[in-house]
């Protein structure tokens, strides 16, 4: 049995939409570079070169399985799309990798998308009863085929998307492909961003995150709004705003605390300068006599300079990254994550031995990461340790797209703060406060945010998804 908390993803989408052919492959592979901290586990690329669909996808890097020769072999065509998946326990493999590629009456159907869809259990077992039949475990599968049979209903692909959209409920960001046309398409909520831009040469580019655009020298248009499908053809560029305002917005506060590069701009706010904020509120809530600031790189970097800008205590580089080892937090299993570490990080003694040292990170999920952490800091000669979070604990589970294990292994569940300092060895710790998660990013607070890992309070109907499974 593999459960549906087994087969999350978050990961990164990027779509190329030209007038004329063009080696859009690469453009596409750059993309996906540039979204590598997104998903680690596989990628893939599927070109358009006028007459089919050519793709690859594999297990491993960009760099690993985009070779020279499988570029090569891509060829030229006037649209792309590409996708970084990582996966949890289970559901490694290729079988699983996207872009996701379904031929069916009307023509051929491409897909790659971030996100989760809480519903696809009731539509896996509704599809499988009317004959159809399933490769994968990924609700992308589930995605394409409804998408499909509502096209094979509807007179246009964006008439299908539309219909689409009142079946899924959850959280998803897609890049579809046709034999003319891509389609970018964002969920009612918006829990995942996705935006889109445009080359010097007049090439659209569409991208999980505005760090990609920049990758490959396209300006920044806008972001996708919440429930919007936007559509590239050879007529221009157009947008079906139908289903915009149809439900409260909520981007996943996480991508400004984690997921996203520090570079990006998604929904109009800075990922920097959100995470700078967090650790200006972590100094006010949470001050200490200390003699440096560290940062465990490379998302705790940003909140440590704000913790030291607020704080006045002065900011250090406290660890050296090996650039070469991936994030140990999207690792598939507990025992990777744990012997990653090793060699991901190492203390710069020279910074830390004798200091009393505030170390700023990202995240308590179990508390093995930190624990970690936090030892070679004091093998390092660090006098004292405190530990700052730009984030409140985790109390609850992520339907959404993030790989948040169940309250079983939310040290936060168990423990409280007082216990969680002594488990992972720390002379204090001290969480982001709930009540500042939505001033983060925008200082206004009036942007509305899914906060339901700290909170509890999902956006869709959760009831019974903790019961689906894949036999």
């Amino acid at each position: 049995m593999k459960t549906m908390r087994e087969i999350r993803e978050e990961c990164g989408v990027f779509g190329v939409y030209g007038t004329r052919k063009e080696n859009v492959a690469l453009l596409t592979y750059y993309g996906l570079y540039a979204l590598q901290h997104r998903g680690q586990e596989s990628c893939g690329i599927a070109v358009n070169n006028g007459k089919e669909i050519l793709l690859h996808k594999d297990v491993g890097l960009v760099q690993e399985v985009l070779t020279e020769k499988i570029m090569d072999s891509l060829g030229t065509g006037n649209m792309a799309i590409g996708h970084v998946r990582y996966g949890t326990t289970g559901n490694s493999g290729r079988a699983n990798a996207q872009p996701l590629v379904v031929k069916h009456l009307k023509g051929t159907l491409s897909t790659v998308h971030n996100g989760n869809i809480v519903n696809a259990f009731q539509l896996r077992h509704a599809l499988e009863m009317d004959g159809a039949i399933f490769h994968t475990t990924s609700d992308t599968e589930v995605i394409s085929y409804v998408i499909t049979n509502e096209r094979i209903k509807k007179p246009e692909i964006e008439d299908a998307v539309l219909s689409a959209m009142d079946i899924l409920e959850g959280a998803y960001s897609l890049i579809l492909m046709t034999e003319n046309k891509l389609l970018a398409v964002r969920d009612k909520h918006g829990f995942r961003p996705l935006c889109y831009g445009v080359t010097s040469d007049g090439t659209y580019v569409i991208a999980s995150e505005s760090c990609a655009l920049d990758a490959v020298g396209a300006r920044f248009i806008r972001d996708i709004r919440p429930g919007e499908i936007v559509v590239f053809e050879e007529s221009g560029v157009y947008s079906i705003d139908d289903n915009c305002g149809k439900a409260e917005e909520a981007l996943c506060i996480f991508e400004y605390i984690y997921f996203a590069r520090p570079d990006s701009v998604i929904d109009g706010y800075s990922v920097h300068k959100a995470r700078l904020r967090a650790g200006a509120f972590l100094a006010k809530d949470h001050p200490v006599d200390a003699d440096i600031v560290v940062g465990v790189p490379d998302s705790g970097i940003d909140g440590a300079i704000g913790y030291s800008c607020a704080s006045s205590i002065p900011y250090g580089t406290g660890f050296i990254k090996n650039k070469y080892v991936g994030r140990t937090f999207i690792s598939p299993a507990q025992k990777m994550r744990e012997e990653l570490l090793k060699i991901k990080l190492n203390p710069v003694r020279d910074v830390v031995s004798g200091k009393r040292v505030i170390l700023v990170d990202d995240s308590i999920v179990r508390g093995t990461t930190s624990a970690r952490i936090v030892r070679l800091l004091r093998d390092a000669g660090a006098k004292e340790v405190h530990l700052r979070v730009t984030s409140p604990p985790f109390v609850n589970p992520c339907y959404y797209g993030t790989d948040i294990d169940s309250k079983d292994n939310l040290i936060a569940c168990k423990y409280s703060v007082n216990e969680i300092a002594r488990i992972i060895g720390v002379d204090s710790l001290g969480y982001l406060n709930v009540e500042h998660l939505p001033y983060i990013a925008d200082e206004t607070g009036t942007k509305k945010y899914c906060t339901a890992c700290f909170t509890g309070e999902y956006k869709t109907d959760i009831r019974n998804v903790h019961k689906y499974c894949f036999e």
